[in-house]
């Protein structure tokens, strides 16, 4: 897997912001712009300066709106940094085309894109610092039909106090375990707009910091790559990690 670091120029006065700034308020856009990264190869054969217009059809290349596995699929999460400054941390099956996907948007980009290689390997036992924002939600209304089917329900958001229960409990089926009493939350909310009328959706945004222990290796691996919880296209799920 690689890992890619793209640094954002969101100007230093709030009051007169970047064109950076304005970007990242729609995560729809900015989920749009990451997903030319990864363009189909007729796609980039039949238009290798990005001519054309945007079509998502032609960015799938097996790595958009599909199952997070080790050959598909990316998350990302949008970190502040020090001094104000904005980062996005993007964690891809393949390795991403960035000049590709910004060699018409580079104002937005502070910096050139940073892209490691990933391929993490982890021990029973061991420790770790965590991040991730998540969308906690659960299910309502998903008692079964009187033909017998379960009824799907629909998504609610999880209480206030019941947060960090929420990761713990989706830790423990996920081969880790979080330490409870130290797990710090940040609530906030990301707004999501797939029209320019200005009716969009706001999403509730949960910043999880704090340590957790590996209980099994590989079904941790396998949550770290497919992400944790709903809405990952719009940059939740996410898990990081340094050791502890």
């Amino acid at each position: 897997m690689y890992l890619s670091f793209l640094l954002i120029d969101v100007g230093d006065n709030p009051d007169r912001p970047r064109p950076g700034r304005l970007w990242l308020r729609n995560r729809y856009r900015v989920h749009q712009r990451l997903c030319m990264a990864f363009p189909s190869a007729d796609r980039k054969s039949d238009d290798a300066d990005f001519l054309k217009p945007y079509d998502p059809k032609d960015f799938g290349s097996n790595q958009v709106h599909v199952a997070r596995r080790t050959d598909t699929g990316f998350l990302f999460r949008i970190d502040p940094i020090t001094s104000g400054r904005v980062v996005i941390l993007v964690q891809s099956a393949v390795k991403p085309d960035w000049h590709y996907a910004f060699h018409n948007a580079d104002y937005l980009l502070a910096a050139t894109p940073d892209v490691k290689t990933f391929d993490p390997c982890f021990a029973k036992a061991e420790h770790f610092r965590f991040r991730l924002v998540a969308n906690p939600t659960r299910k309502i209304d998903t008692k079964s039909r009187p033909d017998g089917q379960r009824r799907n329900g629909k998504r609610v958001p999880v209480q206030t106090d019941k947060l960090v229960e929420w990761l713990a409990n989706r830790a423990e089926s996920a081969g880790f375990s979080i330490d409870e009493g130290s797990t710090a939350i940040q609530p906030g909310y990301v707004y999501m707009n797939k029209t320019r009328d200005g009716k969009g959706q706001f999403l509730r945004a949960i910043r999880y910091d704090g340590t957790l222990s590996v209980i099994d290796p590989a079904r941790f691996l396998e949550i770290l790559i497919r992400g944790i919880g709903p809405a990952k296209a719009f940059g939740f799920g996410l898990l990081s990690l340094a050791r502890a």
